[in-house]
């Protein structure tokens, strides 16, 4: 039973509803960050492996401006009182985790991560978006937009399955392992940070209840339906 007094508990509610819901912008933008921090060292490292020069500058361009986005959320995390490392820190296991687990064999299986397993992520972080306040939505928005890799993926790998049509098969094999790999790691954190979870669950609730959730997840899967389509590969 509460000891708060009856003619309080609406201000203390609202209190710490207000701390959740902060708590759930700071959680989303902390994994933002650290999301946008290893795109830029993956992608550098796909610049390594890069057949050409043409396609090594391209790639360096793209992880450039993945640490541009990097530095965006980490400089508004600091204009709200948060140290944005220690922001980062819950979510360095359960990303690391994924990316260890679909480290890319070669060129193009490091292309289609980048653009699938990236878009998926996206394609969520847009999704949570329109739960957050205007400010947060639009920094959210601005840092998930495009750096030119999508364009880019596909156009390799279309090439490379034009040249060899046996890759295609191996892509597609590569892309569906990707897909569960990331919902395993995206469970792990929603398990462990109560506060993000509320959010998705409580923004879902208010604009239509757990059949607005369902319809959030299938939008997500035929988003990546369209994305492997995009390649040139099934699904």
């Amino acid at each position: 039973m509460s000891d708060t007094p009856a003619d309080e508990r609406p201000a203390a509610e609202a209190t710490a509803a207000a701390d959740a819901s902060n708590a759930a912008v700071v959680d989303l933008l902390g994994v933002l960050a650290y999301g946008q921090l290893i795109a830029f060292e993956h992608l550098a490292d796909d610049a390594r492996l890069a057949p050409t020069l043409p396609d090594k500058a391209a790639l360096g361009g793209m992880a450039v401006a993945e640490y541009q986005h990097y530095e965006r959320i980490a400089g508004y995390l600091r204009t709200i009182g948060v140290d944005p490392f220690v922001a980062m820190e819950p979510f360095v296991a359960p990303l690391d985790a994924f990316h260890d687990l679909t480290a890319p064999s070669d060129w193009l299986e490091g292309l289609v991560k980048a653009f699938v397993g990236d878009g998926i992520a996206t394609d969520f972080y847009r999704e949570v978006a329109t739960f957050l306040d205007a400010e947060a939505e639009a920094l959210v928005v601005e840092v998930l937009s495009d750096s030119g890799h999508a364009a880019f993926a596909v156009e390799k790998v279309r090439a490379a399955i034009g040249a060899d049509p046996t890759v295609a098969g191996r892509l597609a094999l590569w892309g569906r392992r990707l897909v569960g790999e990331a919902l395993v790691q995206a469970q792990r954190v929603a398990v462990d940070r109560e506060a993000l979870t509320g959010l998705i669950v409580g923004g879902a609730t208010a604009s239509g209840g757990l059949a607005e959730l369902g319809q959030m997840l299938a939008r997500l899967t035929e988003a990546h339906t369209k994305r492997m389509a995009q390649l040139g590969l099934r699904a």
